[in-house]
């Protein structure tokens, strides 16, 4: 990723120190950002592969997980009252073409549906009263009815818009980190090796060697 990450993917450096400047707050959600947005992409690129399949040998729980895990984590990107993220300007500034404003708003809404419980029970089930035929000569409730709603799968067109939408914002949001690194590399060159030195080291690796780490502050990885 650039200058600000050469350190990091080349192992050139003794030891990498954490930063949690302003800058580099703003660098981390940018690459939480672009990693949300690439998962979003790669569940699209599985479910059309779920979704070129005959519709007999599809998995039908498979391509629902899929879906609403890209729409859920599409959303997160834009999640209201975050300090950093996304917001509709940036979906503005795309160049791209037709009405992604509201393809774009069209998916915050489905996610909506996914994670909040509906306010009118009825949109989701519908409840029925079987009632025996009039001509019967006591006619009667025979029974209660219950039909649940089938959750709403999007065809193949809405899957590559999604996966396409993800993949300019994260162009976008590449873009923008790419400058950021060069803002914390100046931060970090501020500082000086000495008080660097002094930080606690970068720690990586599965979590339970993480966790390990922590619990040994005289650790180093």
């Amino acid at each position: 990723m650039g200058k600000a990450g050469a350190v990091a993917e080349t192992g050139e450096a003794g030891l990498t120190v954490a930063l949690e400047t302003p800058a580099a707050r703003v660098l981390a959600d940018q690459s939480a950002t672009i990693a949300d947005l690439q998962f979003v992409m790669d569940c699209c690129k599985r479910l059309l592969t779920e979704l070129a399949k005959p519709e007999k040998d599809r998995d039908l729980v498979v391509a629902l997980a899929l879906w609403s895990a890209a729409l859920v984590t599409y959303a997160r990107c834009f999640t209201a009252g975050r300090r950093f993220g996304l917001g509709a300007d940036d979906v503005r500034s795309l160049p791209l073409h037709g009405e992604v404003m509201k393809f774009h708003k069209w998916v915050l809404a489905e996610r909506d549906k996914l994670t909040t419980h509906p306010a009118d029970p009825f949109t989701e089930a519908k409840v029925g009263a079987a009632v025996d035929q009039p001509e019967q000569a006591k006619p009667a409730v025979a029974g209660i009815a219950i039909m649940s709603s089938s959750r709403v799968l999007v065809d193949d067109v809405g899957v590559r818009q999604l996966g396409g939408l993800a993949a300019e914002l994260a162009k976008h949001v590449a873009g923008r980190a790419q400058d950021q690194q060069d803002v914390v590399l100046a931060d970090a060159q501020r500082l000086g090796v000495d008080a660097l030195g002094a930080l606690p080291p970068l720690r990586s690796g599965p979590p339970a060697e993480a966790a390990a780490a922590a619990a040994d502050p005289g650790r180093r990885t």
